[in-house]
């Protein structure tokens, strides 16, 4: 097992990552010692030979930018997906102004580009595998299928249940025994936001992101 990284090396290896994503080169000496104001460039390049050390990068000393993060693929076929920490009662559902930030996700994991990502919040899901605090990948573009998981908004609320049809209306099914369905007629105020395509658990959470406001 490697050794653990200070937080300084944390931070200094972290943006060595989102630089390199974002502009397909390494940050040189220069820019890390500018980024995290530290004068002395022979500083930078110990704080680099420690990562090498550790086992998180190699370095070429003969070159400024000679630096190579070792499993990382450039983000290659991946994406960004869109995280919302809140959903409008009123439409636009997904609100730019309610987006907390993008998780990248491999590409093969999406079924859309219009995919995006909230969080439950509750157990009335445990049932079918959704926990508390579990990442959800929605896909806005499927047309919900008999007994397909689906994201609803219901008038200022906003749910994930089993999507249903019986006699002409819409059941929301819970799967926890303790909750009961959520029937809704042809008046009702509501919306499918999209059908429920992926399920991500972490089982730590660094660095927090905020959960969204979300009933499962």
């Amino acid at each position: 097992m490697s050794e653990p990284l200070t937080n300084l090396e944390t931070s200094v290896y972290q943006y060595l990552l989102d630089f390199t994503a974002e502009n397909t080169y390494q940050p040189s000496i220069r820019d890390i010692g500018a980024r995290f104001k530290i004068k002395s460039t022979k500083t930078v390049s110990d704080l680099l030979q420690s990562l090498t050390k550790k086992g998180y990068i190699e370095r070429d000393p003969a070159r400024s930018r000679g630096v190579r993060l070792l499993g990382f693929a450039g983000a290659i076929n991946t994406q960004p997906v869109p995280y919302y920490g809140r959903v409008n009662a009123a439409e636009p559902s997904l609100a730019p102004e309610n987006r907390e930030g993008f998780i990248t996700i491999d590409r093969r994991f999406l079924p859309s580009n219009d995919t995006f990502m909230i969080r439950a919040k509750g157990d009335s899901m445990v049932g079918r595998g959704i926990n508390d605090s579990d990442y959800l990948l929605i896909n806005p573009s499927a047309t919900p299928a008999e007994r397909d998981i689906v994201a609803v908004r219901v008038g200022g609320e906003t749910s994930v249940k089993t999507f249903t049809r019986k006699n002409g209306t819409v059941v929301l099914q819970p799967a926890n025994i303790s909750e009961k369905d959520v029937v809704l007629d042809a008046g009702a105020d509501f919306k499918v936001l999209g059908t429920v395509c992926g399920v991500f658990r972490p089982f730590c959470d660094n660095p927090p992101m905020p959960r969204a406001t979300l009933t499962s």
